[in-house]
């Protein structure tokens, strides 16, 4: 069984600075992890350029002095005999209504692409659009659409899957979620996060969409409610054949957010034994 943990699972142990991207190295292979799925505010020093990629068209994608970063980076991972799984990159989706915003956007993406491959990343997830409204006219679903065209050619060549995830804005709605994958005919893989939906959306979400996803985030806040809910969408996973990563995104009130992840996987590896007997 494949388990991974979204880095953002560790997201105030980053901000007070008490977790780094080799501590979450670390971290994962005590707790059991098969691969490692960083969001890139844990690849900081990395991070820290991308305002200076986004603005400077003449900027490089990844500088000289950054690549002894990823040297490390890969050197740890490799340390603990952890593969790179899916990235998150935040800050390069692909739609703003400012065109300067969105060309910059997509130079950050590009910059992610290439660090997710010398990472040798099996995934990378970029959004199509931050926070906005459900509706989506049809020269900004173009303007998705050719964008993800254009990132996907990227990832191929550096043989990684992109996929993108219901995370923010319109595709929070399962209509555009599948609206977006089936305009890319399969070149576009879904990260499907059980909590992202729009509320009243979720459980329909679930049926509509668990038979597609290629990577999870599950989504952990109060253990008690959420084993009994995510029953549904476990069970929908299972009988659909998933066989991919079982991906934590924990903030269980309460407790570290060591022991929330810990908790999560646990969860999941009750859930995901409970619907296979099932199927036995």
């Amino acid at each position: 069984m494949r388990i991974g943990i979204c880095s953002f699972s560790f997201h105030q142990s980053l901000w007070d600075g008490t977790q780094d991207m080799f501590g979450y190295i670390k971290d994962c292979k005590a707790l059991g992890c098969t691969q490692l799925d960083p969001w890139n505010f844990h690849l900081a020093p990395l991070l820290a350029r991308d305002d200076e990629v986004r603005t400077n068209p003449d900027a490089p994608l990844i500088a000289d002095f950054e690549e002894e970063y990823i040297q490390k980076v890969i050197d740890a991972a490799a340390e603990v005999g952890l593969p790179y799984g899916c990235v998150a990159a935040d800050g390069a989706h692909i739609y703003e209504e400012d065109i300067a915003k969105r060309e910059g956007n997509r130079r950050v993406a590009y910059r992610w692409i290439d660090i997710a491959g010398k990472l040798d990343a099996e995934q990378i997830r970029i959004d199509a659009c931050g926070p906005g409204p459900k509706d989506i006219p049809d020269p900004v679903f173009q303007i998705m659409v050719d964008g993800y065209k254009d990132i996907i050619a990227r990832a191929d060549d550096l043989g990684i899957r992109m996929i993108m995830e219901n995370h923010m804005g319109p595709i929070q709605y399962p209509d555009n979620v599948l609206r977006i994958l089936d305009a890319l005919d399969g070149k576009l893989g879904l990260l499907l996060d059980t909590g992202n939906f729009a509320k009243g959306h979720r459980e329909e979400g679930w049926r509509r969409c668990a038979h597609l996803a290629e990577a999870l985030h599950v989504k952990t806040h109060n253990l008690d409610e959420d084993s009994v809910a995510l029953e549904m969408v476990f069970r929908l996973l299972v009988e659909s054949g998933y066989d991919a990563c079982w991906g934590v995104e924990s903030m269980v009130k309460g407790v570290s957010e060591y022991e929330g992840a810990r908790l999560t996987i646990a969860l999941i590896r009750r859930l995901v034994a409970k619907f296979q007997a099932e199927q036995t």
